[in-house]
């Protein structure tokens, strides 16, 4: 059992520590995975708030199938595409980066040039393809954690890696990034 499933498992036992132990360990990593999803940090935090919400309140059964962290973004990205078709907006709009208060949690998160253009060049990314790498490099998933959480084959979730890696590749060489070993 990770230690992910023993905090909750705490807390469904009437420990609300687990559930503080929760919220640290994965309120951070929650944040910016939905952040992909809707493309405005402060609704992310929201929606994260939301889905330790729903943990809280309803107390669902982890049953174990996949790692507890794929299971709670799993409940995560149902919130927040339920929170999308609720508000009918449509998903990651794009956000003028010169309107970011200079003390914003999102820009000092994402401070030199290369993280911007990175960012940058994921914005113009399709949803799934931002998705899929979000969670692999960022949060160094796997593909059969992916997989379980996106409700994609193994393979297909190999698949979208490769075309994802590709359309990054071409969209930070349009904005002019220089691999170093060119």
């Amino acid at each position: 059992m990770d230690k992910g499933a023993e905090s909750y498992e705490k807390y469904r036992s009437g420990q609300d520590e687990g559930f503080y132990e929760l919220v640290r360990e994965y309120s951070d990593g929650l944040t910016m995975y939905i952040n992909g999803i809707v493309g405005d940090f402060f609704r992310a935090e929201e929606l994260a708030d939301d889905t330790f919400f729903k943990l809280a309140v309803k107390k669902p059964a982890f049953h174990g199938a996949s790692s507890f962290r794929t299971w709670l973004y799993s409940i995560g990205r149902n919130v927040a595409l339920d929170s999308m078709r609720r508000d009918r907006t449509p998903p990651h709009e794009q956000i003028d980066e010169n309107a970011a208060a200079p003390d914003d949690p999102e820009s000092s998160y994402i401070e030199d040039e290369t993280k911007r253009q990175l960012y940058r060049a994921m914005d113009r990314l399709r949803p799934e393809y931002r998705e899929v790498l979000w969670l692999s490099f960022f949060e160094d998933m796997k593909a059969d954690q992916i997989s379980k959480l996106l409700h994609k084959s193994k393979n297909n979730v190999h698949q979208l890696i490769l075309r994802a890696k590709r359309a990054l590749k071409d969209e930070l060489q349009q904005e002019g990034f220089v691999y170093e070993g060119q």
